[in-house]
């Protein structure tokens, strides 16, 4: 969701993958609370057809159906979910550098519902424009629909019938790993359990994380895939980036799969480094 800025310091980093002990640098761990950044989309995606299934809504709903305050504007839920809604990446307006999310809670996404229409970049379901904004509306969606929190969605939903307690929007402070920064001092993480939380505020410890991409993606124990996967060829993979986090993760046909969570690192590079980990060969004998 975010640029983090390129550093020569040691980056903390937790690498995880099919059959591999946990590989952790520089005072990464697999058992404190990190931001996933975007991969929070996958959990808010895998809520909806979970729902679907359920008959609590429909993939084709348009959102006006459960936020009425939206004027009719041809998006449906499934559209917010694959990126096609037409809808901008981000909310309208400077977003602070500092803490950009921190002033876009639910009252300021009902004062924009209403002129949904108005920022529209195409028609929804044409092509695909990857919207932090949409999956902000989804998540209102989900929870008119279900008339519980967006917690509450996604614990009921995902993370117990997958038998996941270490993902939350709160983590115990104490059990978080922050970045570290000038002198060993904790970074202060973005502000993003309001409005934007759907698309990106979710914290896990590395050891859920990797539960939630082998249950979903490997095992598929709630059934195919949400459309919130990103597909290439063989691979389906997701990203994440906040201020001082990135994350990358995926799981290919034949099973391998593997989780990178880096602190202090450019997104690119931990991108890059998923997927070499990835597609690197088998040792043989």
């Amino acid at each position: 969701m975010g640029r983090v800025t390129r550093t020569a310091r040691p980056v903390p980093t937790c690498v995880l993958s099919d059959g591999a002990a946990p590989a952790l640098s520089d005072g990464h761990a697999v058992d404190r609370f990190v931001e996933i950044g975007s991969l929070t989309k996958v959990v808010t995606g895998t809520a909806l057809t979970r729902m679907a299934a359920a008959g609590v809504l429909a993939l084709d709903d348009p959102v006006e159906r459960w936020l009425p305050a939206a004027p009719g504007t041809g998006i449906t839920l499934l559209n917010l979910a694959r990126h096609t809604s037409g809808l901008p990446r981000l909310p309208p307006g400077r977003l602070p550098r500092r803490d950009p999310y921190a002033a876009f809670d639910r009252p300021a996404l009902d004062r924009l519902l209403p002129r949904l229409d108005t920022l529209l970049t195409g028609p929804p379901g044409r092509t695909e424009e990857y919207s932090n904004l949409g999956y902000a509306v989804l998540g209102a969606a989900l929870t008119a629909a279900s008339g519980t929190t967006y917690t509450e969605v996604v614990t009921e939903y995902v993370l117990r019938p997958l038998g996941i307690t270490e993902m939350t929007a709160h983590p115990d402070p104490a059990r978080r790993l922050p970045a570290p920064g000038l002198f060993g001092r904790p970074r202060r993480p973005w502000t993003m359990d309001g409005a934007i939380l759907p698309a990106g505020g979710l914290w896990a410890t590395p050891r859920a994380t990797a539960d939630l991409v082998v249950r979903l993606l490997v095992e598929r124990r709630l059934g195919d895939p949400a459309p919130s996967w990103q597909t290439s060829g063989p691979l389906r993979w997701h990203n994440g980036a906040t201020r001082h986090a990135s994350l990358f993760t995926g799981a290919l046909d034949d099973g391998r799969w593997v989780l990178i969570h880096r602190l202090n690192a450019p997104p690119d590079d931990t991108d890059r480094t998923g997927i070499e980990t990835l597609t690197r060969p088998r040792p043989t004998g």
